[in-house]
């Protein structure tokens, strides 16, 4: 587990680093990509070990019999999570993107309203619109720092015409990791309103020491109505297999959602299905572990660097490696702190207004890098603020 080790990954048909330039002018020569949410680490040994024996037989058929599979996650979710998972109830996707795409289109019509409490993962609201329904951005508070979920204004936001809410749990990009309380709130919300809701967890294995995540399918009386997604892409930095789960266990919701995977000729790719089963492993627990106490000093490195700066703050991450960074405290005009991020520092970083309300005034870090350039990037930051401090 060499995290600190550096892998040139330009011209791999990287979209982080080959696609950087385009992106955001900043070029793969001397910038550091911090934008797409995927690690710069090698993927753990028994995944490498597991594809190496595919190569090694060297015939890539059609994928039978993923008893196995299922059973990897089963073994995961309740040694992991405490939760006890159907196997019957795991469909496999192209990802959870194309999870959250399935949701939309199994279980609401074109003009439903589709409920995000923003600011929240930027592909919900792209897969939601292009959908033909409507994004009904529900803000969330930003409480010191810290995001609050906002029940009593929202209830008032609600037309009627929502029919899905979209959850991010843990979130991103504030890495918040919700309480009991918080998620309660959430499934009465839903119930309230008549909400299928759909629960992305796909950052529920990237947690700190002093936050526990609880899977939303733990929450009583929310079943019904529940559609949980999970994934090892995020965990294992697999993000390129495109597999992940969506999870059903109540059986009206989930005869609608195999009647419409049957419908659109969808299969799982057999990469991805061996890759996971090889990650959901004792082996690749013990991966996992260290790579959060890795996480762990990249993300207090970074937030120590970036509070030093006088009007920037880094929110404190429960979860996730993506740093959401609030640059009000400049005074400065978007355009011009994000030049100073892109042009000075060299830097690419996703732009807060993707997110959807209330993130305006942000931009979203990665830390899942060799250290060396977490170091690098608060540098460089410190450089292209100076003329603050």
């Amino acid at each position: 587990m060499d995290f600190d080790r550096i892998i040139d990954r330009r011209g791999t048909h990287s979209v982080k680093w080959d696609v950087m330039e385009q992106a955001y002018g900043v070029s793969p020569e001397d910038g550091l990509p911090m934008w797409v949410a995927d690690m710069d680490f090698r993927a753990a040994d028994p995944i490498q070990a597991a594809l190496a024996a595919m190569l090694d037989h060297g015939i890539y058929g059609y994928y039978g019999d993923d008893t196995g599979y299922r059973a990897a996650i089963c073994w995961w979710m309740a040694e992991r999570h405490g939760w006890t998972v159907d196997p019957g109830a795991i469909f496999t996707t192209h990802g959870l993107v194309n999870g959250t795409a399935m949701c939309v289109d199994t279980f609401t019509a074109p003009g439903d309203g589709v409920v995000l409490f923003t600011p929240v993962y930027h592909a919900f609201a792209k897969v939601i619109r292009a959908a033909g329904r409507e994004v009904v951005e529900c803000e969330m508070v930003n409480d010191a720092g810290r995001y609050r979920l906002d029940f009593d204004a929202w209830d008032a936001q609600m037309t009627g015409r929502e029919t899905m809410l979209v959850f991010c749990s843990p979130h991103n990009p504030g890495g918040r990791v919700w309480s009991r309380n918080e998620l309660a709130g959430v499934a009465a919300f839903a119930k309230r309103h008549d909400l299928i809701l759909v629960s992305d967890e796909i950052h529920h294995d990237l947690v700190f020491p002093g936050s526990t995540h609880i899977p939303m399918a733990l929450i009583e009386g929310i079943e019904d109505r529940l559609v949980m997604m999970t994934a090892t892409t995020k965990t294992f930095n697999i993000a390129g297999s495109h597999t992940g789960n969506v999870i059903i266990h109540d059986a009206a919701l989930r005869a609608r959602f195999a009647d419409r995977m049957a419908a659109l000729g969808m299969s799982a790719n057999s990469f991805g299905l061996v890759m996971a089963e090889a990650a959901y492993s004792p082996a690749g627990a013990a991966w996992v572990d260290g790579l959060i106490d890795y996480l762990d000093g990249n993300r207090r490195l970074f937030d120590q660097g970036i509070d030093a700066i006088p009007g920037l703050h880094s929110m404190p991450l429960e979860s996730t490696y993506l740093a959401w960074v609030d640059f009000t405290g400049t005074g400065m005009p978007r355009e011009d702190f994000t030049a100073r991020v892109e042009t000075q520092a060299r830097i690419a970083a996703n732009h807060g207004p993707t997110f959807g309300k209330g993130g305006e005034s942000f931009l979203r870090f990665n830390l899942a890098t060799p250290r060396a350039r977490v170091v690098e990037a608060v540098e460089r930051l410190q450089a292209a603020f100076s003329d603050l401090q």
